[in-house]
């Protein structure tokens, strides 16, 4: 039962990090319509970046911070310059998508040139660890939690109380019919780009504390980002959050009766078995 316990909770953390990277991805895809894979890379880039400020002398807190803005600041030049000349142009989503997985492939490429290929890790990281009962959870597993908590109800409070956060609604609704009534879609764009990526630099952060950041985690961002949002359902960012748990604790789980060696291969599982029984996602009627 100890050992179920430890599983439990370590599905919840897991699943607080997918639901982030859900949250995230699903923020910008759902108004947008933009199948953002570069965001995958771009989240590590802006780890680096906080890296780099901590390494330069400053308090992990300001570091944390610069990662943070960083982020939010790159996803709102990648939409300017990468997608905003496609949409533009009347380009289809394939063409939209093909410059997504480019942008992919030469943000990697740029991570490993300027930073390098090895793993980078905090000195100053917290180290804290908790005992709760039988239960182990470190400090940074903690603010993996709170992340997602803050993230949450900061998003909630935001859509559902602020002009701009009915605006990301409408468009999330019908992007043409928010055009009619006037909604500047370009800026509402660039907003969701902005809070999205930033959501996703404070998941990689967190994955930078606990584990190092390397120039290839970005696979693993955007597919459990991209997986959470499937299956909770695509458009719903209530869905998103859900499916992130509901892969954490399957994944998590799983591993009390299956290898450790195939943990990685639950994910896919996963999302075949959503695409194939409920291609609408487990939580869509619940929106």
């Amino acid at each position: 039962m100890d050992l179920l316990a430890q599983l439990l909770v370590n599905g919840l953390v897991n699943g607080s990090h997918y639901a982030l990277l859900g949250l995230s991805f699903g923020l910008i895809f759902g108004p947008t319509r933009i199948t953002h894979f570069a965001h995958g890379p771009l989240a590590p880039l802006a780890a680096y970046l906080g890296w780099w400020a901590a390494q330069r002398g400053l308090p992990l807190e300001l570091a944390l911070l610069t990662g943070i803005s960083a982020g939010a600041l790159i996803g709102v030049l990648c939409y300017q310059f990468l997608y905003r000349p496609f949409e533009r142009s009347g380009s289809p989503a394939l063409v939209i998508l093909i410059g997504s997985l480019g942008l992919y492939i030469v943000t990697e490429n740029f991570i490993g040139a300027v930073f390098g290929t090895d793993t980078k890790v905090l000195a100053n990281a917290p180290s804290h660890v908790f005992l709760i009962g039988p239960v182990v959870i470190t400090m940074v597993q903690a603010m993996q939690m709170l992340a997602l908590l803050t993230s949450s109800i900061a998003l909630a409070l935001f859509l559902g109380k602020t002009r701009f956060g009915r605006a990301v609604l409408a468009m999330n609704d019908n992007i043409e019919m928010a055009r009619v009534v006037g909604i500047d879609t370009h800026r509402i764009a660039l907003l969701v780009f902005g809070l999205g990526s930033a959501i996703a630099a404070c998941a990689a952060l967190l994955i930078l504390m606990r584990d190092g950041a390397s120039s290839h985690m970005g696979f693993n961002l955007v597919f459990m980002g991209f997986v959470a949002v499937v299956v909770g359902g695509i458009g719903s960012l209530r869905g998103a959050v859900a499916g992130g748990y509901a892969l954490g604790l399957v994944e998590s789980l799983g591993m009390w009766k299956i290898p450790s060696e195939w943990q990685s291969s639950i994910a896919f599982v996963v999302l075949f078995l959503v695409l194939l029984l409920r291609p609408q996602g487990l939580f869509a009627g619940r929106q």
